[in-house]
């Protein structure tokens, strides 16, 4: 294939991808954005879960008998996380999978005043605006298929990064000419060079771990099975731990003492207390026998790389920026292809209208 034959297939590629998955990359590009800093966000939504009267915290038992006061019997807390700095307390229950619903189970989050244990909000993990954009972002509100359409259209993306950057390669002269503003008369064109240059390695980037966050069996290589039950299966918190949480942090003092940031319940696959410090190394507490020892340092996984490279979780400020655009600018690039694409229309179409008229003169 010549060159210019492989430009215009890239140019096809490229221009039906945009039209045909615009109604679907511009919500999915828009809610990952919003879910960067889906903190910030949940405090503008409900203030209430943070209107706090201090930062003076009490005993934790405080915290989880008055938890346990809105929680439903069946749901059983699986940790507590005390604030660092201005913020409220929140114990977090579960309630146990069922084998006949599809999903991760239920989660049930309690905010509390950290001075006076009061209950500010609860919150449940199946509902609230954020819950409905992780869904759109994650699945296209499409339960069970969801997953894998959106994994398709990460797929899609990729081979648009690629082919938008073929196109935007300037033909004749050196590569810097591509990086000049007035390429066209047009300003949505002249913003649909410039901005997709700048933005097509990291939405790469996004593109690639989100293909990957949505088959995560292909990259496993088909590894153990997920979901409640399976050798895959999720942990779920123990109903009646032997340790009371008192005790436990009084044993992980000893080992290293410490703020403490968070605690986790022991499990029924791992029946252990995870006590995680703010300024040292978390502490592991055997709820059998009340044995104390520092914890292990988790090993950073691919997929948890993927992950965070995904949602910009721990990764500086300037990679959530970029991942910000990332979600912002596809739904720019997907408004202004489609204003491209339809003024050509009709350019080709007063094109023909002319030599119309031509030939019947």
């Amino acid at each position: 294939m010549s060159k210019i034959g492989l430009r215009r297939a890239w140019f096809q590629a490229h221009k039906w991808i945009g039209l045909l998955l615009a109604v679907l990359i511009i919500p999915l590009s828009l809610s990952g954005a919003a879910l960067v800093w889906d903190e910030a966000v949940d405090h503008v939504l409900n203030p209430a879960r943070y209107a706090v009267s201090g930062n003076t915290t009490l005993d934790p038992a405080r915290y989880v008998a008055a938890a346990r006061t809105t929680l439903k019997p069946a749901e059983r807390i699986a940790s507590i996380a005390f604030p660092e700095g201005e913020g409220p307390v929140q114990v977090i229950a579960i309630t146990p999978p069922d084998p006949a619903r599809r999903g991760p189970p239920q989660r049930t989050t309690v905010y509390l005043d950290p001075p006076t244990a009061r209950i500010l909000a609860t919150a449940s993990s199946g509902s609230g605006v954020l819950r409905v954009l992780h869904n759109l972002h994650g699945n296209l509100l499409v339960p069970g298929v969801g997953r894998q359409i959106v994994g398709w259209i990460g797929v899609a993306m990729l081979v648009s990064c690629v082919s938008g950057l073929w196109l935007w390669w300037p033909t004749v002269g050196r590569w810097t000419r591509g990086l000049r503003w007035r390429r066209h008369r047009n300003t949505d064109t002249n913003v649909h060079h410039l901005f997709g240059f700048w933005i097509a390695l990291p939405l790469f980037v996004l593109s690639l771990t989100g293909v990957w966050i949505s088959f995560p069996q292909v990259f496993a290589g088909g590894g153990a099975s997920r979901g409640p039950g399976g050798p895959g299966g999720r942990p779920v918190a123990l109903e009646r731990p032997i340790l009371a949480v008192d005790t436990v942090l009084a044993r992980a003092a000893t080992v290293t003492p410490g703020a403490v940031s968070r605690v986790e319940w022991p499990t029924d696959r791992k029946p252990e207390w995870k006590v995680q410090l703010r300024k040292a190394r978390g502490v592991t507490v055997d709820d059998v026998t009340g044995r104390a020892m520092p914890a292990r340092p988790e090993s950073e996984t691919l997929a948890r790389t993927m992950r965070r490279l995904h949602d910009g979780t721990r990764m500086g400020f300037v990679w959530q920026l970029l991942v910000f655009l990332g979600g912002i600018l596809p739904a720019v690039l997907a408004v202004t292809g489609i204003i491209m694409w339809w003024r050509a229309r009709r350019w080709k179409a007063a094109f023909k209208a002319k030599q119309r008229v031509r030939a019947a003169a």
